[in-house]
């Protein structure tokens, strides 16, 4: 048999035809591959414009990038914005007759063949671009031969629509180098925390090696291995003569000294911001199309986000706003866990982990369950205010306590002109608590601070700043119900006294003379968008708000009456740099600018000495004019604290998630936090803040001079009492009206 093949082959007829058809199966076989009968090419498009899955990035108003969204972290750049060692290492190592070829290297390939690739591969820098674009990777002998010759047919396509450089330059950005870092742009921010232009020699070449794989060759995992691989390509650089060999002795034996900047959601500024912002911009792209009429997406259209959060507000806000809570530390209630109470909530937050299912499938009981969260100890890596992190062996029911028992705050500082968001502090820790207490949808009972709406409707009516108002035990009846609220000293006081204690009978006299009914609809007009209860006890702030609702309504006093919503978007601008969308603030007036500036002046009151907040006096802020109000809610179960000077509006609360627990006083609680904040920010030279700029000046003049009606004096009557806690006992008296 294979004596007739021989003889057979013997016959230059027969080793013509033979020859023959193995070309005409080589062209059939890469006309099949052309024409997609082994499966298609990738996307026509993706080689006119190679630029799928671009992680977008978002910017802050003082053009920093502070994080990106992304499925592949790659941000496409241009051959201009490589390193020139970058293109000489690749060049040098990778594909030395690439500037020679037309995309395939005939001489290289049969190299290759003959040695079965004991010298190298025979494959371009222009095929491996071309093997980059392939989505998934071959899994078995027949598909790599498959997109092998793939390669061979995208290769010279590209080598005709794209220039060498321009090659390179999405060679380069379609490489994975691990640790988050797909493409040179997210490689080098991440390992050196610097731009591709900026990359030197050793570091260009590091990178090179890594192509052969990044697995293998990673300097966070295998150093030294690295260092020899990096050695190799400058090795193939100097016998090249692209560096010299002095060059080559003198960086061989360098260490690798890396800037590592890991990006994840954990890391960077604003975390909570960059969380929350996602889901806006995931409900945006639903709402909008691209001009191909298919809908944005944030994790692969390298779009650019611009926002008006500010890095130098928000590392100021992060410090003021955690250090702040931290001072609490792991709060000590164990004796409310053990209530009938404590107890209930712990198995609510029990049915919410993974393992209830499974031992509820196993036939235990609630009961059960909780006895074996109770018992069942292990090894856990928890969170740490003193040390980040700490290992330590606790039960799992300990566990939850332990994360409950952590405060909460939630921070935002905005421009009262503009409404836009200078800062964002939504938690105390991201990675461990994941819940944006800043976020529009998360509301608790705000206390004094919805105060001020009440005090604007009476000013706002006629009524004076310095008016004598009765300050004693009230009785209000509304639709049969009678309320009888707490906090109520006796005497009266001028108005501007009576928020500066925060007396609660002071508002509730004045929620007598006007009712629930003006009271709500003004609070709609400054920005309130929740539902609110028409009820009395709504002057103390016995609704549930947002941070974000009553900044909307404070930034309406120093902005003459003008009332702004929070604004966290410039705009957003396709890969290409075109202007999708620009955002607007949405802002209207609610009453003139002299109701305004009296609530300004009346405003000053719990800021300074004697009034609620008067330890903000103690931060150095050296602001001339200085407003807010403290806010603390029933059993002290959240305090709060917003204020604002002719420049900056910032809002603080503190609370924990379970609102059983104590969180203390407005003033102790959360007032520091603004105060470190403010302090910081304006003896910041930088950010141009004026600490003599005064509030606004009002259509009446008049009022810069005397803000009381004639006759008026600032006194406190007989029985007023000199001194009150700013507490509102709401709860026991609350109307339940439907």
């Amino acid at each position: 048999m294979i004596k007739n093949i021989l003889n057979w082959l013997l016959i230059p007829k027969n080793l013509l035809k033979l020859f023959g058809v193995g070309l005409l199966s080589i062209i059939l076989f890469f006309t099949a591959v052309r024409l997609g009968i082994f499966g298609a090419l990738p996307d026509y498009r993706d080689l006119e414009n190679p630029d799928a899955n671009l992680a977008s990035e978002i910017y802050s108003a003082d053009s920093v990038l502070i994080g990106k969204y992304y499925s592949s972290n790659r941000v496409n750049i241009s051959f201009d914005e490589l390193s020139p060692w970058l293109e000489k290492a690749l060049v040098a190592t990778e594909d030395k007759r690439f500037y020679d070829h037309a995309g395939i290297d005939v001489l290289r390939t049969v190299k290759a063949v003959i040695t079965l690739g004991a010298n190298g591969g025979g494959s371009t820098i222009t095929q491996q671009l071309a093997k980059n674009m392939f989505n998934d990777p071959a899994k078995n002998i027949v598909q790599r031969m498959i997109q092998k010759a793939k390669e061979y047919v995208i290769a010279p396509m590209l080598e005709r629509r794209y220039t060498k450089q321009e090659i390179i330059a999405m060679y380069f950005n379609t490489v994975d180098f691990l640790n988050n870092a797909d493409g040179i742009k997210s490689a080098a921010r991440i390992y050196f925390n610097k731009l591709p232009k900026d990359l030197n020699l050793e570091e260009s070449a590091m990178f090179v090696g890594m192509l052969q794989n990044p697995a293998l060759y990673n300097p966070k995992r295998h150093e030294e291995r690295t260092r020899t691989r990096r050695a190799t390509v400058l090795s193939l650089m100097a016998e090249q003569g692209v560096i010299t060999q002095a060059q080559f002795e003198a960086t061989k034996d360098k260490p690798i000294v890396l800037n590592f900047h890991p990006e994840s959601p954990n890391d960077g500024l604003a975390p909570y911001f960059r969380a929350s912002l996602a889901e806006y911009l995931k409900k945006w792209c639903k709402d909008n199309k691209k001009p191909d009429g298919t809908n944005w997406n944030i994790y692969t259209d390298g779009l650019k986000i611009f926002t008006t959060l500010d890095t130098r507000y928000q590392k100021y806000a992060e410090i003021a706003a955690i250090n702040n809570v931290k001072r609490f530390g792991v709060g000590n209630y164990k004796t409310i866990w053990e209530s009938e109470r404590g107890k209930k909530t712990l198995l609510k937050a029990i049915k919410q982990t993974e393992r209830y299912p499974l031992l509820k499938k196993d036939g235990k009981s609630d009961e059960e369950i909780y006895a074996y969260f109770k018992s069942e100890k292990r090894k856990m890596t928890v969170f740490s205010y003193s040390r980040g992190k700490r290992d330590t062996l606790i039960s799992l029911l300990d566990s939850i306590i332990y994360y409950k028992n952590h405060m909460q705050t939630a921070f935002m500082a905005v421009e009262p002109f503009t409404g836009y968001v200078k800062a964002w502090v939504g938690g105390s820790n991201f990675e461990y608590f994941k819940y944006d207490h800043c976020s529009p949808e998360l509301r608790r009972q705000v206390g004094s601070t919805f105060k001020p709406i009440q005090y604007a409707l009476a000013v706002d009516n006629g009524w004076s700043p310095c008016m004598q108002i009765p300050c004693g035990p009230i009785t209000i009846t509304y639709h049969g119900t009678v309320w009888r609220p707490k906090g109520t000293p006796g005497g009266s006081g001028p108005m501007k006294y009576c928020l500066a204690k925060s007396i609660n009978g002071a508002a509730a006299y004045m929620m007598k003379n006007f009712g629930p009914e003006a009271l709500v609809d003004l609070a709609y007009k400054m920005g309130i968008t929740t539902k609110l209860p028409v009820v009395p006890s709504i002057c103390l702030g016995s609704a549930d708000l947002s941070l974000y609702e009553m900044l909307a309504v404070y930034s309406t006093f120093p902005n003459a009456g003008i009332s702004t919503k929070p604004q966290f978007l410039l705009r957003i601008e396709d890969k290409d740099g075109n202007v999708i969308q620009s955002f607007q603030t949405e802002m209207h007036e609610v009453f003139n600018d002299n109701t305004a500036y009296k609530m300004c002046q009346i405003m000053k009151g719990p800021v300074s000495a004697g009034g609620t907040a008067a330890s903000l006096n103690g931060y150095g802020i050296g602001a001339k004019d200085m407003a807010g109000k403290t806010g603390t809610t029933n059993g002290n179960t959240d305090a709060w604290f917003i204020g604002y000077t002719p420049q900056l509006l910032a809002g603080v609360w503190c609370g924990y998630d379970d609102p059983m627990l104590k969180a203390g006083q407005g003033n102790h609680t959360a007032a520091p936090a603004w105060g470190k904040f403010m302090s910081m920010v304006y003896n910041d030279p930088k950010l141009g803040l004026d600490k003599n700029a005064t509030f606004f000046t009002p259509s009446d003049a008049s009022l810069i001079k005397n803000i009381c009606s004639e006759g008026e004096e600032y006194l406190i009557s007989d029985g007023a009492v000199g001194s009150f806690n700013d507490v509102d006992e709401v709860m026991d008296s609350e109307f339940n009206i439907k």
